[in-house]
């Protein structure tokens, strides 16, 4: 990935100072799903964005700070991607109706990327490839074989870049339709891509 070094654009790991800026690109993202988690956890915020930044600020969980890996532009964030190890077993199937659909498309044992986003001016220069590159190295350090990720099917424009990338699709779910979700028909994709076998 020598070609990441020519770009004036470095990549990190994310730290709580980060909080705010990951909960922002993760608002992008999710499509609305966060602001619905967000919501849930609590209903009377008059800022949603700060509960997602405390949701970020923690340490050692798997939505937090320590699992994001970010684009810096010149001091400015410009995207991030947001990756954990899935359990091996398949878990719970979420209660409510309108997550339920995302955790049934889980793929247990997987290295999960839970969200990419980069912000509109900073677009079609390489950033969301390279950050998508750096989740898969990252994957096999942690000794994972199937790198996956679940994504709205009427995203065109995403399905195509990871299409791209070598993620085939496996499974759909139909949404669950929500006033808070961008597609509120249709079906969520979960897509996977074989990393090959991990060196011992």
């Amino acid at each position: 990935m020598s070609d990441l070094l020519e770009r004036p654009v470095t990549y990190r790991r994310g730290t709580a100072a980060d909080a705010r800026d990951i909960a922002r690109l993760f608002l992008m993202s999710s499509d609305g799903l966060a602001e619905y988690i967000w919501r849930k956890i609590d209903p009377e915020a008059s800022d949603i964005l700060s509960v997602g930044e405390q949701r970020y600020a923690r340490k050692g969980v798997d939505f937090g700070y320590g699992n994001c890996l970010l684009a810096d532009a010149g001091g400015e964030i410009a995207g991030m991607i947001h990756g954990y190890s899935m359990a091996d077993g398949p878990g719970e199937p979420d209660t409510d109706p309108v997550l339920r659909p995302y955790s049934e498309l889980e793929h247990p044992g997987s290295f999960y990327i839970a969200g990419l986003a980069v912000h509109e001016r900073h677009r079609r220069s390489g950033i969301g490839r390279d950050l998508m590159k750096l989740a898969e190295v990252q994957a096999r350090k942690l000794g994972h074989v199937v790198i996956s990720l679940i994504c709205f099917a009427e995203n065109k424009a995403a399905m195509s870049l990871y299409e791209a990338l070598g993620y085939r699709e496996t499974d759909r779910q139909a949404i669950v339709p929500c006033p808070l979700l961008k597609y509120e028909e249709g079906e969520a994709a979960l897509l996977v891509k074989d990393l090959g076998q991990v060196p011992v």
